[in-house]
């Protein structure tokens, strides 16, 4: 099968978790994971970037795959429920909410820059070997340190679900995935928008 250019989007997830490894600021690059799916459900009505350019699910793909990290059992019924992923959206929301709060708190002087990454939520690890000083404001680098936190936990959450289940099991309830699929319903209701294949 011939492959394209956006067959090896991989490698961008892949150096997005390593430069923000050695410099945190690299973690801004992840807004265009965000935007650029809402942008083409919202203008095509469809889960184009899930199906074709999520450099994530490929990377998935790939390792649990090619390399067979992968047991590629079916992902349980109740993690394809429309309860579970709908929960875990707006439990995404909310601690993505309350990172945005954190760093405002840090654009407000109220709160000093943390220079750790907070691992599932729970795990705060410290990471100040990536952040070197900028001409910014300490708020700038606050809200690198959590976008990567959301980021890392992303991807530890998909490669655990890779490795127990199929290799995209993450796509089934991934939240990016699940927004993309509710503008699309919304925009033509009779369309088949149905979770990546996992």
């Amino acid at each position: 099968m011939k492959k394209h250019w956006y067959d090896y989007l991989w490698i961008v997830s892949l150096a997005y978790l390593i430069l923000g490894f050695f410099n945190i600021l690299f973690a801004w690059i992840g807004l265009l994971c965000f935007f650029i799916p809402l942008i083409i459900s919202l203008a095509k009505g469809t889960k184009g970037y899930c199906n074709r350019y999520c450099g994530r699910g490929q990377l998935f793909g790939l390792i649990g795959g090619r390399f067979g990290l992968s047991r590629k059992k079916d992902i349980p019924r109740w993690m394809k429920s429309k309860w579970f992923r709908y929960g875990f959206l707006i439990f995404f929301f909310i601690m993505f909410f309350q990172m945005l709060w954190n760093t405002g708190l840090v654009f407000a002087n109220v709160r000093s820059l943390k220079q750790a990454v907070t691992l599932l939520w729970t795990f705060s690890l410290p990471w100040n070997w990536a952040y070197h000083g900028t001409v910014f404001h300490p708020g700038v680098a606050q809200f690198a340190f959590g976008f990567y936190s959301v980021m890392l936990t992303s991807t530890v959450l998909g490669l655990v679900t890779m490795i127990l289940f199929k290799p995209r099991s993450w796509c089934v309830y991934c939240p990016m995935g699940t927004m993309t699929q509710l503008i699309c319903k919304a925009k033509s209701p009779k369309q088949n928008t149905a979770d990546e294949p996992v």
